[in-house]
């Protein structure tokens, strides 16, 4: 992709004024009301500068938040339709579901096929016709009955108990509910109180003997169970947040799309990967996540310390030896304090072929030394691209966290903006959004030396480095501006070039992540590593 000249994209003065625009720049959520929250209006005008902001980018997916009531709604549509079809009782299409873990179509190919042969696995059984409730005078003819629990025996006492058939007193059923519920954290899978009785307790049952506490603490857990066992369901990562992001992008298609969200609460994260670090920086950044999974490894194991060993250290020749050697003189002469060979340290032959050569070796043809000698080249060169990758992935990350203490300065400069020009507070609120865009780019820089680490060198990768290059200039320049003092008589100016620089820079990272996701669909991104 061409780069473009800043010129191209300033900001007229017309756009001084300001209003409450929605930003373009969010993946766009699918339409519930009551599931997800759009914090963006509060944005300024320049977010409406660009005419296409309505228009999805190739790096944004469609997704929908959803609150604790939306699960409960989107479960009971599911239960019903299972029950109409299968003519069943709602809460056995709830047993049921839960078991298949909610792939309807498996339980209807199943069902159809053994009936009796699914109910026996799901814990359920064929007679749903007896009453949960039972007085013990009722349960038999001589009207004698002694709960196994708490071996009470009162004709007066109110029994409970599943389709097996095992019944208890209700006082030891709603404790061993109760239980099971608030201590273990069990809701789906609850099987009888009887010892080795595969049958499962109903939702219906459980509400039914449940204080209201522990029937919010089971509904809670039926939530976070329909939402693990949903491949297209994740819980928000953000502490303290109960909304769950629904996104229909496969396992399959992790390898060309980065599905970055942004939930309710407006915690942004992957919703591919679920990597801590990749969650909270990964601000529609480039690198997919396979590719970050091995980034983060490769900086977090061992194996660039290795690499640094390999890239100074050598082993000795010795076959019986090969112990690690690190050179610490001048002189080429090695004796290897572990076996005494004594060999030359530039092309690894035995030293008693050298002659006189003390200082100096020109034996680097000798066929015995070459393979020793492109082993250590090729340390070296991995170790070098390595950290040129890192370094700057690692200057960034740096930078980012630097500029966060740059929203306090920043707080204390829109003030003595305030104080010193007739700018009212919605106008002083470009500093903000000036950081708040610096961030969003040094966080996106950071994940494209990630991404270019495992690129392979193509044309493709050049035209990327350009985009890359532009983004981290504009990048500069924008940190720069926000850096300067505040000079009273210089405000307007000062301002106005914030305000261009801010939408220049937005613009180029605008480019950089529309361009890497089309490579990523179009297959036009060739990686020196296996995608899996």
């Amino acid at each position: 992709m061409a780069t473009d000249s800043e010129d191209d994209f300033m900001l007229e003065d017309t756009m001084d004024e300001y209003s409450d625009v929605e930003s373009g720049f969010d993946s766009s959520m699918s339409g519930n009301d009551e599931g997800y929250l759009d914090n963006e209006a509060d944005d300024v005008a320049f977010d409406g500068v660009f005419s296409e902001k309505q228009r999805k980018k190739a790096y944004q997916v469609d997704y929908t938040v959803h609150s604790s009531s939306n699960l409960k709604t989107i479960q009971d549509k599911e239960v019903a339709q299972v029950s109409t079809i299968l003519g069943l009782a709602k809460e056995d299409a709830a047993t049921l579901l839960r078991y298949f873990r909610w792939n309807k179509e498996k339980l209807f190919e199943r069902y159809m096929d053994a009936p009796e042969d699914v109910l026996r696995s799901a814990g359920m059984t064929t007679d749903h016709g007896a009453k949960s409730i039972i007085l013990a005078k009722d349960l038999s003819s001589n009207g004698t009955f002694m709960c196994e629990i708490c071996c009470d025996d009162d004709p007066q006492m109110e029994t409970v108990g599943a389709s097996c058939g095992h019944r208890f007193c209700v006082g030891c059923y709603e404790h061993y509910l109760r239980q099971k519920i608030r201590e273990e954290g069990e809701s789906r899978r609850i099987q009888c109180p009887q010892d080795k009785c595969p049958v499962i307790v109903d939702e219906k049952t459980v509400e039914l003997l449940v204080d209201t506490d522990t029937n919010t603490k089971y509904r809670e857990l039926l939530n976070r169970t329909f939402v693990d066992d949903n491949d297209f369901l994740r819980w928000c990562p953000a502490p303290d947040c109960e909304y769950a992001v629904e996104c229909h992008i496969p396992n399959t298609s992790l390898t060309t799309v980065v599905p970055t969200i942004q939930c309710a609460c407006d915690y942004r994260f992957c919703f591919g990967c679920g990597l801590p670090d990749h969650q909270q920086t990964k601000l529609e950044q480039p690198s997919i996540c396979v590719l970050v999974k091995k980034w983060l490894k490769k900086c977090e194991d061992d194996s660039e310390t290795a690499n640094w060993i390999s890239a100074h250290t050598k082993e000795c020749p010795n076959d019986k030896c090969h112990s690690t050697i690190e050179k610490n003189g001048g002189c080429n002469h090695m004796t290897c304090r572990k076996c005494r060979h004594e060999f030359c340290w530039v092309c690894m032959g035995p030293w008693s072929e050298h002659g006189t050569a003390w200082y100096s070796c020109n034996r680097f043809d000798e066929k015995s030394s070459a393979e020793a000698r492109d082993s250590q080249t090729q340390s070296r060169v991995s170790l070098e691209r390595y950290l040129h990758f890192y370094n700057r992935y690692a200057n960034h990350e740096q930078s980012a966290k630097l500029d966060q203490e740059l929203y306090q300065r920043t707080e204390k400069k829109m003030e003595e903006m305030q104080q010193t020009s007739d700018l009212s507070w919605i106008e002083v609120q470009f500093l903000k959004k000036a950081v708040d865009v610096n961030v969003e780019c040094r966080t996106t820089l950071k994940w494209t030396y990630a991404f270019a680490f495992f690129l392979q060198r193509t044309n493709q990768t050049v035209l990327f480095e350009d985009n890359q290059r532009d983004l981290e200039m504009a990048t500069e320049q924008l940190s720069e501006l926000l850096e300067k003092p505040i000079e009273p008589s210089k405000i307007p100016e000062l301002r106005q070039a914030v305000l261009d620089k801010t939408v220049y820079v937005k613009l180029r990272r605008e480019i950089l992540l529309e361009d890497t996701a089309k490579g990523l669909l179009e297959g036009r991104w060739g990686f020196n590593v296996e995608l899996k």
